[in-house]
């Protein structure tokens, strides 16, 4: 049986990336999935190959009438929403601290912090009501064991990591999971910001040699994951912050 059948979820920055995988690999395990992405072109092509069970929400996680609107969207075409992945993340490119401006670290934490809170006042009241549902955010490893020359990006996922601890203990009462899948550095549109130089071997190299397992995390591995953490056997599971990147904070 499906391990996620007729489960009604939303992924933010599901147009790319981590985010689409797991939206593909939620629909195999039988889910109904909401994809939501500012780039609407590409998350409607993906819902169209994904089938039925999938629909596109044009949405800027930033702004929150667009992430009302999404969660709006899902509960008139699906139903209230059992699961939620806080995906949607960018970066500053690697670069020394000083030079990276004002607006771009606005940016930064607007895309990966304030879209959390923006879809905690829209979903929770609506699980708070069935006493049930499971946040996972996507936090990061950089919010554990900063590399240099990410500052900004590091700390605004160190706040995801805590904001989910907190969180869960909050939420916890109510009946709400909240967990968080931290990656590092993976095989995405992002690549090149994080080496803050050209993707090639030997550049590559300078971060393998830091992850035990010897290479960057692919979308499938957090998909697993995030699998995982929205299946009824994790239903004790609350406030997790599982690293996916191969040992690399040992």
């Amino acid at each position: 049986m499906p391990q996620l059948k007729n489960k009604v979820t939303i992924v933010t920055g599901a147009a790319s990336g981590f985010g689409a995988c797991i939206a593909r690999q939620y629909i195999a395990e039988g889910a109904k999935v909401v994809l939501a992405d500012i780039n609407f072109e590409a998350a409607s092509k993906l819902a169209d190959e994904l089938g039925p069970n999938a629909i596109a929400a044009a949405c800027d996680v930033t702004n929150a009438d667009q992430v009302l609107a999404a969660v709006t969207l899902c509960v008139k075409t699906f139903g209230v929403p059992d699961v939620v992945v806080n995906n949607a993340g960018i970066t500053h490119r690697n670069q020394p601290l000083l030079d990276v401006d004002e607006k771009t670290f606005d940016r930064v934490f607007a895309v990966n912090v304030k879209s959390i809170f923006h879809m905690v006042k829209a979903v929770v009241p609506l699980m708070r009501e069935r006493k049930s549902g499971s946040i996972i955010n996507v936090g990061s490893v950089a919010g554990i064991r900063p590399r240099p020359g990410l500052t900004w990006y590091n700390s605004s996922k160190g706040a995801v990591n805590l904001l989910s601890k907190s969180l869960a203990v909050e939420l916890g009462p109510d009946g709400i999971r909240v967990n968080n899948i931290c990656p590092v550095i993976g095989e995405t549109a992002m690549l090149e910001d994080f080496l803050g130089m050209p993707d090639t071997p030997e550049n590559r190299q300078k971060f393998l040699a830091t992850i035990p397992l010897g290479r960057l995390s692919k979308p499938s591995d957090v998909a697993a994951v995030a699998v995982f953490l929205a299946t009824d056997a994790a239903e004790f599971l609350n406030g997790v912050e599982l690293p996916v990147d191969g040992g690399r904070i040992i």
